[in-house]
């Protein structure tokens, strides 16, 4: 009888467990994205952007994409986006006072358009986004890959 009793206590526990877990509320890419957007903007470093640019945007969205815009003194428009799950791989040249983050897709992922350049409007791609950041030290750039990472392995919406 304590062989029974020892054993539907040991199941009823293992239930109990297997129940927590299957009601438990996944990281979802609200979450990670709402920590990039933050982070980025709380460390970005408009100081090391050429002294032709009036403003700025940058964007990471609910649906996991990453969107930078600069707007220079002379009209001209740089934007760049990319869908966080291509990213790759991610560098940091610089110091915790102030440096460049560089974010590495897969292929040719990356958006660049130009408008109003002096050349005219130009669409191509590019396998990186450099993102000038200051104050950052080696754990936040660790949370900004992890969350990166756990972003490509989401499963992908329909």
């Amino acid at each position: 009888m304590k062989k029974f009793t020892l054993g539907l206590k040991i199941s009823l526990c293992s239930v109990f467990c297997v129940g927590l877990f299957a009601f438990s509320d996944p990281e979802t890419m609200e979450q990670y994205a709402g920590f990039l957007q933050k982070t980025l903007l709380d460390h970005y470093d408009a100081s090391q952007e050429n002294s032709q640019i009036k403003s700025y945007e940058l964007n990471v969205t609910n649906n996991g994409f990453c969107r930078y815009k600069r707007y220079f003194k002379s009209g001209k428009t740089e934007y760049f986006a990319f869908k966080l799950s291509k990213f790759k791989d991610m560098n940091y040249l610089g110091d915790a006072s102030a440096g460049k983050l560089f974010l590495q897709t897969k292929g040719d992922d990356i958006i660049v358009q130009t408008y109003k350049d002096k050349g005219g409007d130009v669409d191509s791609m590019t396998t990186q986004l450099m993102i000038p950041l200051r104050n950052v030290e080696a754990e936040d750039l660790n949370l900004i890959r992890d969350n990166l990472e756990r972003i490509t392995k989401l499963p992908l919406n329909p």
